[in-house]
């Protein structure tokens, strides 16, 4: 184990046995030969990575990856078939709603059960009762069976007492989604606490948002490995790509490959500095040719006035006739996170249908109200395929923009205002 780490996991694979029919598990145990009546499937594969205190790591990928198998190792429910999992510290894990908790017991009665579980005495579990309290909000229905509790109340007292035990290592799976967002905000807010304090925590979450905000690294699983990992807004970007990569297959006929980047002869693009983190990916139906920001003259520019009206330029080549095709661009924060933008659906422009060798210039015109500071241009085309969205071709992270603002105000965006004043009449 790394000295430093609190967590280490080598070489972790879990692994079930399938069966066709139920008497083959019979079979097999009776099989004088040894026989296998089952095929193995693989939850987890080869899994491994490190955390230290103090980290946030955010765990991605589509409904059965393996990320609720990874957590519950981590958590002690689940022992792994093949491989070492080391934690160094207490660990408090909030799972799927119901783990822990006995329903038929009142929810102070299920707080002295969590905190006997991680090692506190009554008395020591009695000094943090209100604190819990606190948090969770749920008034008089603490004296009553959680059986009775709401989605809500049930998760806002899981959720008090897995961050009121001093936990060294914090499991989120999922929870957070089912409180209302007066609720999210103060959790994950005592999750940031808990982290400066020096708690690692693990949150798998479907809000890719989340994700980016408050994780400072990710890793993406698919079929039970680990296919991407490095910083949260990167792997949340392989995730898109694989997502689309899926439903890219199971389209119908196969593209073909997108044009490799130096091939591209647009004009617009060279008065930008192209950023190194640039990803591009697509099914090659249509490829972007060019792409630029001119300023209220026509000029490219990177240094934008958040009061002045600015274009935004994407130029598609269609590689195959393409019936609904979807241009949009939106800008990227330093962590991320996706701060404003918008497509051709979302304006209720159509853009298609589109023939194959056809070339078209997208213009999306508008004031780039947003706060001053440092913003990246993501580029894009796609279209619906049988209700999957498909990607054509994307091009994220390209190059750099830099925002300011004449106008103070409060948060993401300027907002336009009239604003008026009147004496009431005595």
């Amino acid at each position: 184990m790394e000295p430093d780490a609190i967590i280490q996991v080598d070489g972790l694979s879990k692994v079930y046995a399938l069966y066709d029919r139920p008497f083959d598990r019979l079979k097999e145990a009776l099989h004088p030969g040894g026989r296998k009546f089952h095929r193995d499937f693989f939850a987890l594969q080869d899994v491994a990575f490190a955390m230290r205190r103090g980290e946030t790591l955010g765990i991605i990928g589509r409904n059965g990856s393996g990320k609720s198998t990874l957590l519950k190792i981590l958590a002690g429910v689940l022992t792994p078939t093949v491989g070492q999992v080391r934690v160094n510290g207490r660990v408090s894990a909030l799972l799927e709603l119901g783990t822990g908790f006995n329903p038929e017991l009142t929810g102070l009665a299920n707080v002295f059960l969590q905190g006997t579980l991680m090692g506190y005495s009554h008395r020591e579990m009695e000094a943090r009762v209100p604190g819990i309290l606190a948090f969770a909000d749920i008034g008089e229905f603490i004296h009553q069976p959680v059986k009775h509790y709401s989605s809500g109340m049930f998760v806002r007292l899981a959720f008090a007492c897995a961050i009121h035990v001093e936990p060294e290592v914090l499991i989120v799976d999922e929870a957070l989604a089912v409180g209302d967002v007066e609720f999210q905000q103060k959790s994950y807010q005592a999750i940031c606490r808990l982290r400066d304090a020096g708690t690692a925590v693990l949150l798998v979450s479907h809000d890719l948002g989340s994700i980016v905000e408050f994780c400072g690294a990710a890793i993406l699983l698919d079929h039970g490995r680990i296919v991407a990992r490095g910083r949260a807004g990167d792997v949340v970007n392989k995730f898109k790509q694989l997502m689309s990569t899926h439903a890219l297959e199971a389209a119908a006929p196969p593209a073909a490959a997108v044009p490799a980047a130096p091939g591209w002869t647009g004009t617009l693009q060279a008065c930008f500095k192209r950023e190194k983190c640039t990803e591009e990916y697509g099914g090659g139906v249509a490829t972007i040719l060019d792409w630029g920001v001119l300023g209220p003259a026509g000029q490219p520019t990177a240094l934008i006035d958040n009061a002045d009206e600015v274009e935004i330029r994407v130029v598609l080549r269609f590689n195959q006739d393409c019936r609904r095709p979807i241009a949009g661009y939106f800008l990227t924060d330093a962590k991320g996170r996706e701060i404003v933008g918008t497509n051709t659906e979302f304006e209720g422009f159509e853009l298609g249908p589109r023939r194959a060798g056809e070339t078209v210039a997208v213009r999306f015109r508008q004031k780039l109200a947003v706060a001053p500071g440092a913003y990246l241009l993501n580029v894009g085309c796609s279209e619906y395929v049988d209700g999957e969205i498909v990607a054509h071709h994307r091009l994220y992270n390209l190059t750099a923009l830099t925002i300011h603002s004449r106008k103070r105000f409060v948060g993401f965006c300027a907002l336009e205002t009239n604003v008026a004043a009147e004496t009431p009449a005595p």
